[in-house]
């Protein structure tokens, strides 16, 4: 097959799947883009099957080559739902303009999606798929935590040695090495209601309580390390002359290091120690559920072979940090090293002008397909 036989069927599938609403709600529409792939998957070979993980019942697909005495050089990772609503892909279908396509879900991450397929194909096709032990895993609720999907992902990665994430490659080829954790901590804050003009002095306002806490969670931002915590919904009473008794904070929180996590723990675990409101309290909930994605030794190693394999073709790629979360954090935290941002190049993910440039897709899939063989062969 030709690089532009390949680039014209990639397109063709790329369209179909953009045009396939998603959303991790949708899970009729998540495993109509998993029969598809599967379809895909079968054709290349692979032992393919589609599975309903969790209480939701979420459509997960595996598809894996010939294991080596039951572990997999890789587990290809990604995945098939979408943040858009139901009803996006009519409003906005896949289409091509100056060089890069548009549709929802285009660079988050059906791209990516798509590249793992075809650099299975690219292995099969130069007779090398044999010689590489992949196991696929895409799940469909990773705009949404993965609650649902997390322990089978976590199953299937204890049997393999490395990991690629397909979410999108940055701009110039800019991998992910790090991701923070995070998770969402819950302050609830009881008062005592009152009359606000006849009597004040009887409430004990759960709204000021909460406020005392928010400046304290606020200066976790100032401290010389990669903790954020961020403050960002708040509920709180119902008519303005009754003092509220009951106050409601949700604030995210991420850390660059599982130290970072642990004393995030420890300082929500502490907050309700101190008091703003006499005869007001708080209680807390959540907490960082997510660990961080930190390289580790080997991950450097499997750093090296890509980057030389993408010299190779004439891309100098590089690698960052960033503060969004993906499943790759899970298997990092087992230990195994994972490289993110294995799909195709693209940016403005989560908006209605996100897109992947079409001239990264032949040397993604070739770096994804060199690489894979380069450090199978060395197992």
């Amino acid at each position: 097959m030709t690089e532009q036989q390949t680039y014209d069927n990639f397109l063709k599938d790329f369209e179909k799947i953009i045009n396939t609403d998603s959303a991790s709600e949708n899970l009729d529409g998540v495993a109509e883009v998993a029969e598809f792939l599967k379809a895909k998957f079968d054709t290349l070979g692979l032992e393919a099957e589609i599975t309903r993980e969790g209480e939701r019942g979420v459509p997960c697909l595996k598809a894996c080559t010939a294991s080596k005495n039951g572990r997999y050089d890789f587990m290809f990772i990604g995945h098939m739902d979408t943040v858009f609503p139901t009803g996006e892909a009519a409003k906005r279908p896949f289409k091509i303009e100056d060089g890069r396509a548009l549709g929802p879900g285009t660079n988050d991450m059906k791209g990516g999606l798509l590249v793992a397929l075809y650099a299975i194909e690219k292995l099969k096709n130069e007779g090398n798929l044999d010689k590489v032990a992949i196991c696929v895993a895409f799940n469909g609720d990773e705009e949404i935590g993965s609650e649902n999907s997390r322990a089978w992902i976590e199953k299937n990665a204890a049997n393999c040695d490395h990991v690629f994430v397909f979410e999108p490659c940055r701009p110039d080829y800019r991998h992910v090495m790090h991701r923070k954790g995070g998770g969402v901590v819950h302050i609830t804050a009881s008062g005592i209601s009152a009359h606000s003009g006849a009597n004040p002095e009887r409430g004990a306002n759960a709204l000021v309580e909460l406020a005392g806490h928010i400046s304290a969670i606020h200066a976790l931002n100032d401290m010389d390390n990669a903790i954020t915590a961020q403050s960002n919904i708040i509920r709180s009473g119902e008519k303005h002359n009754i003092i509220p008794d009951n106050a409601e904070l949700v604030v995210d929180v991420r850390v660059g290091t599982i130290e970072e996590a642990a004393f995030a723990e420890k300082f929500f675990a502490k907050l309700p120690e101190t008091n703003y409101v006499e005869g007001a309290s708080i209680s807390i909930s959540g907490g960082v559920d997510r660990p961080p994605m930190e390289p580790t030794d080997k991950t450097m190693e499997m750093w090296e072979i890509l980057h030389g394999e993408a010299a190779k073709i004439g891309i100098d790629s590089a690698y960052i940090s960033t503060g969004g979360c993906s499943d790759g954090n899970w298997t990092a935290a087992m230990g195994i090293p994972t490289i993110d941002g294995m799909g195709p190049v693209g940016e403005n993910s989560h908006r209605e002008d996100e897109y992947m440039e079409l001239d990264s897709i032949l040397p993604m899939i070739s770096i994804v397909a060199n690489t894979t063989l380069k450090l199978a062969s060395k197992n």
